[in-house]
């Protein structure tokens, strides 16, 4: 392996603000559609269209009649009515799809037509078949006919010379179906950019692979691509370049002499490892352009031009390397394939919590939308640059101001779209989560009832339900006074749904003799006085952290400030051993392997209002709950 530059650091984080990094990059590069290539129709799906076309003949090309029934003169049925018929005599031809008319239509007459079939010369109206009775005399009609009538004529759709699509529209089913009735097989779109696709890092393993010590799952190159053919790119994968300088030098000059653009991620951030950005240099002038953005996330963005072709460096997070692309990149990259302005669609939304900020960062937060009567409600979702699964729950993203040091509690935000479409879920549940909830949610997603989970504990969901932000909050409390679970901590009007009950207790690792001796929480005192020993907590407002903090008693042991949001989060670190022990539920625990000692069993249920409970969203919540049941105990549960 070649020995790091020892300057790889003297470039890092000039950092520049978003207007000014992305001013930078688009000038330099001056990005202009590639060229145009010819495809057939079939193949021109959501291309974009790269020459005017204009039709060479009309639609229909002949005058047609849009009902089955009988072609004649209007004139003739001016006066018609029920209380005056008047009959016409039919003529001896019937008109039908793909047959031209023999016979003129002469005053006085009618003939016989299907939909779709051209008019005989000198019809300009159709009587539909109901409104007419055959006899002896020919065709009798009860109603009035007026020109034009049930007729489609010739260029009323589109006219010859009329021009049908101008350049830069997106091809769908409609536009291709307009380009077809004009008798045009082919069509111009402009050519997709060619997009070099390379993750880097030695941390990274690619999805199916086996992960080592310290590795991960390569998902940005599976997300960067699917986002750039989303904006009508053509991904190329270059796969897994490790951290040697000549194994990315190699890789970067292939991609920037095969592709039109490159991007990468990973190998941005401060520090002796990098030297990403010294290879981008050698790529050609201007080189880079921007490197460190202030942006969160995705502070250490890299942009470059080199030799006129788009060079960037995403950071390796997925939050950061997927906002990056979508606020600074893509609005670039669309137009080296003529793809048109992207004007994401937002809507407005209540923030039901304070969102603290640093100032300094434009900085982009994750959102949920919930449907409440008082209009939509944005619910923020994990914040930071590694979170990965709140791409998969979130609806859209809100910004926070550069200036900015806060978003208050309760103001109306502006919500930008992760898609086109809204789709908000018709059942919103907020609070603590549990491995029987998710076999309520395949139940209900069966039956097509969209619902959203968002784990924040059982105080945090009660808080949820009390502000309108959700239609249900499950929860497992235990009420100090009374010594019951759940009943005591909710509000006047609301009830609550029984769930199940579940086994709360200490997880260790098989054959850890440390946990053994003694009442459980004769173990974790004893625990408290030995520093090797790690705990894994529970996040702040859970019922299980209540619970913990119960046992502990003010000791903050090492480990304490390690807050995973879910029970397989806990069990999996002590499997793993990075964490000793932990509180978690007893079907998790066995799952992971673990050791258990019970501890207290506890009710988890569902807070709902009242006056919700007749709601369709509720009672289907509720019929999922018991077709759900058996499945729930099998699970290690109890009705």
């Amino acid at each position: 392996m070649t020995d790091r530059p020892a300057s790889a650091q003297e470039q890092f984080l000039q950092v520049l603000s978003r207007d000014e990094a992305h001013a930078r990059f688009l000038a330099a590069l001056a990005p202009q559609p590639l060229g145009l290539e010819t495809l057939p129709l079939h193949a021109a799906l959501g291309r974009v269209l790269g020459r005017r076309i204009t039709a060479t003949t009309d639609t229909p090309p002949f005058d047609r009649s849009g009902v089955d029934g009988f072609a004649v003169h209007a004139a003739d049925l001016a006066l018609a009515d029920a209380l005056n018929p008047v009959t016409l005599r039919l003529n001896d031809e019937v008109l039908a799809c793909g047959r031209a008319p023999r016979l003129a239509l002469q005053p006085g007459t009618a003939t016989s037509i299907a939909t779709g079939a051209p008019l005989p010369r000198g019809a300009d109206a159709v009587m539909m078949i109901e409104d007419s009775e055959e006899t002896q005399q020919g065709v009798r009609f009860t109603k009035a006919a007026l020109p034009g009538q049930h007729v489609a004529f010739a260029g009323s759709d589109i006219a010859r010379g009329q021009v049908v699509l101008e350049p830069g529209v997106v091809l769908t089913a409609r536009e291709l179906a307009m380009i077809a009735a004009i008798g045009q097989a082919e069509v111009q779109v402009w050519r997709r950019p060619r997009v070099a696709v390379l993750s880097t890092g030695d941390e990274l393993v690619p999805p199916g692979g086996t992960l080592g010590p310290a590795q991960i799952f390569d998902s940005n190159g599976a997300a960067i691509a699917a986002t750039l053919a989303e904006a009508g790119c053509e991904p190329i994968p270059y796969g897994i370049v490790p951290d040697d300088p000549d194994l990315l030098r190699a890789a970067l000059k292939r991609a920037h002499a095969e592709c039109d653009a490159v991007m990468l991620s990973g190998g941005t951030s401060k520090g002796a490892g990098d030297f990403t950005y010294k290879l981008i240099g050698e790529l050609g002038a201007p080189g880079i352009l921007a490197h460190g953005v202030a942006l969160k996330p995705g502070k250490p963005l890299c942009l470059a031009v080199c030799d006129g072709k788009a060079v960037v460096a995403l950071p390796g997070f997925p939050s950061s390397a997927m906002f990056t692309l979508h606020e600074i990149v893509l609005p670039v990259i669309r137009q080296l394939g003529g793809v048109p302005e992207h004007k994401a669609a937002t809507v407005e939304a209540r923030l039901p919590i304070r969102l603290p900020s640093e100032p300094g960062r434009t900085e982009f937060v994750m959102v949920a939308l919930s449907q409440t009567p008082e209009g939509l409600v944005a619910h923020p979702l994990q914040r930071g640059s590694g979170a990965v699964t709140a791409f998969s729950q979130a609806d859209g993203f809100l910004t926070i101001d550069t200036l900015a040091d806060q978003m208050p509690a309760q103001q109306r935000v502006s919500v930008r779209l992760m898609g086109r479409d809204l789709h908000v879920p018709a059942l919103t549940i907020i609070g603590s989560h549990c491995a029987g909830l998710d076999e309520i949610i395949s139940r209900l997603t069966k039956k097509h009832v969209a619902s959203r989970v968002v784990a924040v504990g059982s105080m945090g969901g009660l808080a949820a339900l009390r502000r309108g932000d959700c239609d249900l909050a499950p929860m497992h409390l235990l009420h100090a006074e009374s010594g019951e679970y759940n009943r005591g901590f909710l509000s006047e009007g609301m009830s609550l749904i029984p769930g199940w009950r579940r086994m709360q207790g200490l997880a260790y690792r098989q054959g850890d003799l440390r946990f053994e001796a003694g009442t459980v929480e004769d173990a974790i005192r004893a625990s408290l006085n030995d520093p090797n020993i790690l705990m894994i907590n529970r996040n702040s407002g859970s019922g299980t952290r209540i619970l913990i903090d119960r046992l502990l008693q003010g000791a903050e042991p090492p480990g304490y400030f390690n807050q995973p949001r879910s029970h397989h989060a806990v069990a999996a670190a002590i499997a793993q051993e990075r964490a000793d022990w932990g509180i978690t539920i007893e079907p998790v625990a066995r799952a992971f392997g673990l050791a258990f000692r019970p501890l207290a069993e506890e009710h988890y249920d569902f807070a709902v209002w009242e006056d919700r409970l007749a709601s369709p969203a509720i009672e289907a919540f509720r019929a999922a709950l018991a077709e759900a049941s058996e499945a729930i105990v099998a699970l290690g549960f109890a009705r």
